[in-house]
């Protein structure tokens, strides 16, 4: 209990900090806070342990609150970029497929299977002008491909962005869909389409 105590206070402060590059915990409260969490959870169905451990990138961003040095950053980029698997030709799918897995908030459960989960995508995005409620955490994506055009380039681009968002940011708070293994390598076209097609209510 005491340690658990501990973990909710030091995660609590973190998450309160404001100042870019400090820390309100030092690296050995970090490992304390991994040692709680590796004691207290335990693997189920399709849950594994690695969910809860964090990478280079995770722990180079929670110790430098967000904001580590240029070179890195750089350098967690790159090896993040690396990660990202990108199918051969077009990668637009079917925008009205993607537009049910960007508005579905079905995370990862231990019982699901590859293809269950939904992208969460409202959650953080303005999408579209019929949206009821929408977070702000991230930018509006209204007209994403209206303004951008939806050649092989932006494809990538957005195809990246959605597999692994730390590759273009390293500390992005947007979840990593297609390292994580959440969303599907088709699932991750369909929100491509979802954000480029001139037909998809995005760029109405």
């Amino acid at each position: 209990m005491k340690g658990l105590l501990r973990f909710s206070l030091l995660a609590g402060l973190a998450a309160c900090s404001t100042m870019p590059g400090t820390s309100l915990f030092s690296e050995k409260d970090f490992n304390d806070i991994q040692a709680v969490m590796m004691r207290d959870f335990h693997a189920r169905g399709s849950a594994k342990m690695d969910r809860i451990a964090p990478d280079d990138l995770q722990k180079a961003c929670n110790l430098s609150n967000s904001s580590p040095s240029l070179e890195t950053a750089k350098a967690l980029e790159a090896a993040q970029f690396a990660t990202i698997r990108f199918p051969a030709g077009s990668l637009i799918g079917d925008w009205k497929r993607g537009q049910k897995i960007a508005q579905s908030g079905r995370g990862l459960q231990w019982n699901d299977k590859p293809g269950d989960a939904g992208g969460g995508c409202y959650n953080c995005h303005q999408l579209s002008k019929q949206e009821a409620s929408y977070g702000t955490l991230g930018p509006s994506l209204l007209g994403f491909g209206k303004q951008r055009g939806n050649g092989m380039e932006m494809q990538r681009y957005a195809y990246g962005r959605v597999y692994n968002a730390k590759a273009y940011n390293a500390c992005s708070q947007m979840p990593r869909l297609g390292y994580s293994g959440t969303l599907t390598e088709q699932q991750i076209r369909d929100v491509v389409a979802y954000l480029l097609d001139p037909a998809s209510p995005v760029n109405q």
